[in-house]
């Protein structure tokens, strides 16, 4: 094993305080905080050889917060004087995250963050405008479903007749949600009105949009860089394709219920050799990662309108959930991107590392 690839010091942020209101819409927060996943990722890269900035000097591989820091100012700084060199933030970021505030200080001690801008995710996360925004742009026209947004401030009587006349069955589903968390399938006027109604308690808006009924499928697009196995990708570049089934009334479980590798598979390559729309969609999903200027993996859900036919994009998500198995009591928490991955060769603590190596700069990953 070679002892500190990338020469990092590498500490992990979690979620440590829920995301402030964006227009009066919330996102909720994780339970936990991404906490779980962060001690998989740094068990992961600490395996590989990598230097790990933890908060207790021996943590425990059961122990989720000892292997990572909270995304606070002071959580931040702690890690920082600690030694860390990379922040690796698996968390939700934002305009106003704490990364964003201490950055004339990080960028002073040449600190590189792994993931998405904190300024980029914040817009692209808002699920109704990024997907409204991208069906406009070239490549990407006709393949997002028809949405109507319900809830904004003012008065929302002239939607309920739209509301009335959406198509059934549709999905409802909050602006700025949180994996399959509020998200539901309604057959009926009913149906739709109650989980509009159980939508706004959380959230100033809802998103109504049209149900795929074909075949769901999720693609790992990844930022340029250079790699072992594939080499240096001067482009974004789309992983093998993952196939999902076994839905629960139309909607992907949430993986903390159902392991994604209950109910996910890799399309083969011989099924992707037959039919040209899983590569399609992954042209359409790189198209979207240079857009949105992707600086780590992207996740994008898609869906058929019907069996057979072309792949709708429906789900934009910058923060991909890359993690995997290892740590004990941990043996199913392979994540669709680290399944993806694994199709071209990369197990898991080498995936975790080819992700560190694209680690930017603070100055750069914040440039306006």
């Amino acid at each position: 094993m070679k002892v500190n690839p990338t020469g990092y010091r590498t500490a992990l942020l979690h979620q440590g305080a829920p995301v402030p209101a964006v227009k009066g819409i919330s996102k909720p927060m994780k339970p936990g905080g991404y906490a779980d996943g962060s001690a998989d990722i740094a068990f992961a890269l600490k395996r590989a050889g990598e230097t790990i900035v933890t908060p207790v000097s021996n943590p425990e591989p059961t122990a989720d917060l000892e292997w990572s820091f909270p995304d606070t100012v002071s959580g931040i700084r702690e890690a920082i004087g600690q030694g860390a060199n990379v922040l690796w933030a698996n968390t939700v970021l934002h305009s106003k995250h704490a990364i964003v505030t201490l950055r004339d200080e990080l960028a002073a001690r040449d600190v590189r963050v792994f993931g998405p801008s904190p300024l980029s995710a914040e817009k692209y996360d808002d699920k109704e405008w990024t997907n409204r925004w991208l069906s406009t742009q070239e490549g990407l026209i006709g393949y997002f479903p028809k949405a109507l947004l319900y809830g904004t401030s003012g008065s929302t009587s002239s939607l309920d007749a739209e509301v009335d006349d959406f198509p059934l069955p549709a999905v409802v589903k909050p602006i700025r949600g949180r994996g399959s968390h509020g998200v539901v399938r309604v057959s009926s006027k009913e149906e739709m009105r109650a989980a509009i109604e159980a939508s706004l308690k959380e959230s100033d808006a809802v998103l109504i949009e049209q149900y795929l009924s074909g075949e769901e499928i999720t693609i790992t697009v990844m930022p340029p860089g250079t790699f072992s196995v594939v080499g240096k990708k001067t482009e974004h570049w789309a992983l093998p394709v993952i196939t999902r089934f076994d839905q629960i009334n139309g909607v992907a479980p949430w993986n903390g219920t159902v392991p994604v590798t209950a109910n996910s598979r890799v399309v083969t390559s011989a099924e992707a050799a037959s039919d040209l729309s899983y590569a399609a969609a992954q042209q359409r999903c790189e198209i979207v990662a240079r857009l949105v200027q992707a600086t780590a993996p992207i996740r994008i859900d898609c869906r058929r309108d019907v069996e057979g036919g072309a792949f709708f994009l429906f789900d934009v998500n910058l923060k991909p959930n890359a993690g995997g198995a290892g740590r004990p009591g941990r043996e199913t928490q392979a994540a669709l991107t680290t399944m993806s991955a694994a199709e071209i060769g990369w197990d898991w603590s080498e995936f975790a590392v080819n992700l560190l190596r694209t680690a930017r700069p603070v100055k750069e990953l914040l440039a306006e």
